[in-house]
């Protein structure tokens, strides 16, 4: 398929790239290294050759949200944003940006936000997980009461909340002691992003603001599979759940969250995305440089799904959601 729109792909700058280097074997560190860095040339040639019209890029992992003093973070946030606002002007019509932003401070990450998409013409913002707030051992998620400002603006500026992972911090890592193998993109991202996420779902966030979209990658980090049994869970005994928000879980994952296919290019695992969540709400996407672009695309173009579905998890939802027009 031609045009393809991917929308969790990566780059890092010289202050956070070493964020990155205990993800892969030391040996692919040279490779790696030059993929992150590198915007207008490789990835560019990547993106030709598999039929990728556009990246949507942003920051490496955990970077920002590893920063604990609020200050630092919300300065190497800013660098980042200026610098693939540069990138982005030399190439409109083959890259766009998603926002860093330093969660440590939530009115700060708030105009850094609006700065962003009004002034830079980011298409929204991508967060990695939890932030270390002032104590480098603390773990702040994003359905903290400190946030609700933040995502009163996000849903007035109308633009998505890309929630991608990172790994618990070892004083909340002793489920994977002597494993540590489970770590990273294994398994510890998508259960550490999959509890976020219902942490969001359940506190009442989205029936105070019902427009806003949150994106999760490597199609939906387990959720599609696990959503049914979180909502039935003893259905006999007729107990009503022990959260705020007024509806099933599962309410909001069909109203308010989008599935990318990034770093999971699996179609038995894309057939269950679609059969929970629908088409509409599923977007193609690559997870360069961890992963590779051929890899997405030569699966995404010939699995067994209709040319219908194709074009629009291929395309089209991304065209609709952040307005590419």
């Amino acid at each position: 398929m031609q045009g393809k729109i991917g929308l969790e792909e990566h780059f890092a700058i010289r202050e956070t790239l070493q964020d990155s280097k205990g993800f892969l074997a030391d040996r692919t560190w040279p490779e790696l290294e030059s993929r992150l860095l590198d915007i207008q040339e490789r990835r560019l040639a990547e993106m030709d050759r598999h039929g990728m019209q556009m990246m949507i890029l942003s920051l490496n992992a955990p970077a920002i949200q590893g920063i604990a003093d609020p200050r630092k973070a919300a300065d190497i946030a800013r660098r980042a944003n200026d610098f693939v606002a540069r990138e982005v002007a030399k190439r409109p019509d083959r890259f766009q940006a998603l926002a860093a932003l330093a969660m440590q401070d939530p009115e700060g990450a708030t105009h850094e936000l609006v700065r962003c998409v009004k002034e830079l013409g980011f298409r929204g913002a991508l967060v990695n997980g939890f932030s270390q707030a002032g104590d480098p051992n603390s773990m702040v998620y994003l359905d903290d009461a400190r946030y609700r400002g933040f995502w009163a603006e996000c849903e007035r500026l109308d633009v998505p909340f890309y929630l991608h992972p990172r790994n618990p911090l070892p004083s909340a890592s002793q489920i994977y002691e002597g494993h540590p193998w489970l770590l990273g993109p294994t398994w510890a991202f998508g259960q550490e992003t999959a509890v976020h996420a219902l942490r969001l779902m359940a506190c009442g966030l989205f029936d105070r603001h019902p427009r806003l979209q949150v994106i999760l990658g490597h199609l939906g980090e387990g959720l599609p599979f696990s959503i049914w049994r979180c909502d039935n869970r003893n259905a006999w005994t007729k107990a009503p759940p022990r959260y705020p928000a007024k509806e099933k879980l599962g309410f909001y994952f069909q109203r308010n969250f989008y599935l990318t296919t990034s770093g999971n290019f699996h179609t038995p695992s894309l057939v269950c995305a679609m059969l929970e969540i629908g088409a509409d709400r599923i977007m193609f996407s690559t997870d360069w440089p961890f992963e590779n672009v051929d890899h997405a695309a030569l699966w995404f173009d010939s699995c067994a799904i209709s040319e219908a579905d194709r074009q629009k998890i291929g395309r089209d939802n991304a065209l609709r959601l952040f307005k590419l027009a």
